[in-house]
């Protein structure tokens, strides 16, 4: 490709808007353009680097028997209401209705109709496992939109999943897409851990989530330095301190003006805050049939500790949690700043597993400027749930190994999900096993957002002047400068140009009539892992100036080796890349 007939072009400064590096960066060399909010068009360098993932991961799919398939993107409203999803996705899902006023769906990802083609399609258990996946575009109307390619509205994602006959199965080809999915991101040059995540509106037994990790990461994680432990915040477990045992003491009421928080009461006690309990009030939006209803959710955890509003969501079974306002918190019997669970009424309480074995804690008296000491579970107030809602912190315990964990911050590249049958039990996907019997299909989700590696791909690879592209998905392999339009430098360029391009290796030639600096920071900001240059200067130097985008030094090389070096060093970057892609061991296997 030669550049003056590029549609793609290069920006001098990014939209001030575009704040992360990854963002800036893909403006600027001309890769992506913004039409919306977390609306982007993909422009031929980008499109270029995208096939290539692409094609990585068809490869990596394909060698764990994966068969590619197309599915829709609109879809009837009729197939999400019969999983309940229709009415437990709020506002994110896109809904329209066609012509004949019938609801439709715009695809956010395909369980149900990936489930609609099993019931139709699977009859026995001969025809089991199967594997298929697809490429497609996706719809989600985030709120928030932001990062450029790391968290839009329209995007394009690879999903597969996983049809089995029995768990076994489901548990092999969820290893397999463990282990993929680890080859995928090495293969295009990204770093990435996986931890265990909440499985969230997809539903099931098991998932986790694959994560670049960085700065800019929406997503908090947990992980131990000590023995691998890592898990999205959403989930994470941690080893709990424990209560000294003591008998229960007689409750009592005490003054404590003016102490609307745990860290003042206890100062005014003098006592530590894990000898307290924490009241928290939240709404819960519940799903009963298919009516949305609010539930008033009274949530206890030690003083010491936060309330995990994921962990508290999944208790509850919410699709949604607000806070609760000042007016429905008396409404049942609690006072803000002052509340406690005794004597409280139409509310769920909800309390954390480490509130039953602490006992005597001083919670609100429901009574302006007063609190009780020693109040204890089941004695004093019952709960309705007694689960793990406490969220964890840097510095909490490992609950594999006790040393003590530390918070990062990641974007989610990929996530995988064991759905188990709660897809096909929903809508009557069955086939008859080899004992006659008719049973569902046991099924695993697997995606990878395509647009948002690019991005990541993006956030890890530069540097002040630019991108820098690794070889395996790179627009091109080599970007040309011909630094001259007449004589000899022209001469030797074009015959590069051509002499490369029948080498088989990708070239992209900047014939333009710009100047050399021009074509330097140009080469910079795009990326493209060589560059060849060609100018009178070098020339006389002994030929063409080959250089790495990552290296500051170049060598010069004679016109006649120009094609055979760069080959060469295209065989040491992919050499590079491949030496990455190594057997991960599986969590289970790593905790055993």
């Amino acid at each position: 490709m030669r550049m003056t007939q590029s549609f793609s072009t290069t920006l001098r400064d990014a939209p001030s808007e575009a704040e992360t590096t990854s963002h800036q960066l893909l403006l600027r060399a001309g890769f992506i353009r913004q039409l919306a909010a977390g609306i982007f068009s993909v422009l031929p360098f980008a499109k270029r680097t995208i096939t290539k993932i692409e094609d990585i991961i068809r490869e990596e799919m394909n060698a764990i028997n994966g068969q590619e398939i197309t599915m829709p993107v609109v879809h009837p409203a009729e197939i999400w209401q019969e999983t309940k999803r229709w009415y437990q996705i709020g506002s994110e899902m896109g809904r329209f209705k066609d012509k004949n006023d019938r609801d439709m769906v715009l695809a956010m990802t395909h369980e149900e109709v990936v489930t609609d083609l099993v019931r139709k399609e699977i009859r026995s258990y001969r025809q089991l496992p199967q594997m298929i996946y697809h490429l497609q575009t996706k719809w989600r109307d985030d709120p928030r939109p932001r990062a450029g390619l790391i968290r839009v509205r329209e995007f394009t994602m690879k999903d597969s999943y996983t049809l089995d006959a029995d768990w076994e199965g489901l548990d092999k080809q969820y290893r397999a897409h463990y282990q993929a999915y680890f080859n995928i991101f090495n293969r295009c040059g990204l770093p990435a851990v996986a931890v265990g995540s909440d499985v969230g509106m997809m539903g099931g037994s098991m998932a986790h989530e694959y994560m670049y990790l960085t700065p800019i990461g929406e997503d908090t994680l947990l992980i131990c330095e000590n023995c691998n432990y890592a898990a999205n915040r959403q989930i994470a477990q941690f080893g709990k301190p424990m209560a000294e045992a003591e008998d229960q003491k007689p409750m009592e009421k005490v003054a404590t003006p003016n102490t609307k928080t745990i860290e003042a009461l206890a100062e005014l006690l003098n006592i530590p805050t894990s000898r307290t309990a924490k009241a928290v009030f939240m709404v819960a939006s519940i799903t009963e049939g298919e009516a949305l209803k609010e539930k008033f959710i009274f949530a206890v955890v030690r003083g010491d500790m936060e309330v995990n509003e994921t962990k508290l969501a999944n208790a509850v079974k919410a699709r949604d949690l607000r806070p609760a306002r000042e007016e429905e918190i008396r409404a049942i019997g609690a006072v803000p700043g002052y509340g406690s669970p005794v004597g409280v009424h139409d509310c769920l309480i909800v309390v954390d597993d480490v509130i039953p074995s602490s006992p005597n804690l001083v919670a609100g008296a429901n009574e302006e400027g007063f609190h009780l000491l020693n109040t204890n579970l089941d004695r004093d107030y019952k709960a309705d749930i007694v689960t793990d809602i406490a969220a964890a912190q840097e510095g909490d315990a490992c609950p594999r190994c006790d040393s003590p964990l530390t918070v990062s911050r990641g974007v989610e590249i990929g996530n995988i999900f064991k759905l188990g049958t709660r897809y096909s039990e929903a809508m009557g996907a069955k086939f008859l096993d080899k004992d006659g019997a008719l049973k569902p299909v046991i099924m695993g989700s697997y995606g990878i957002g395509v647009g948002r590696l690019l991005a990541c791909v993006a956030e890890e690879h530069n540097d002040a002047d630019g991108l820098i592209f690794p070889i395996s998905i790179a627009p091109y392999h080599v970007h040309l400068l011909k630094l001259g339009q007449e004589g000899e430098v022209a001469a030797v360029a074009e015959k590069l140009y051509n002499d490369l391009q029948e080498a088989g290796i990708e070239v992209l030639l900047d014939d333009r009539d710009e100047t050399p600096g021009v074509k330097f920071k140009d080469s910079d900001l795009i990326g493209i892992p060589i560059r060849v240059t060609v100018g009178d200067r070098a020339l006389k130097r002994g030929g063409p100036e080959v250089k790495l985008r990552r290296e500051k030094s170049a060598i010069n090389v004679s016109p006649v080796s120009v094609v055979d070096h760069v080959a060469m060093l295209i065989g040491q970057l992919q050499a590079e890349i491949a030496a990455t892609v190594v057997t991960v061991p599986f969590e289970d296997e790593a905790e055993s």
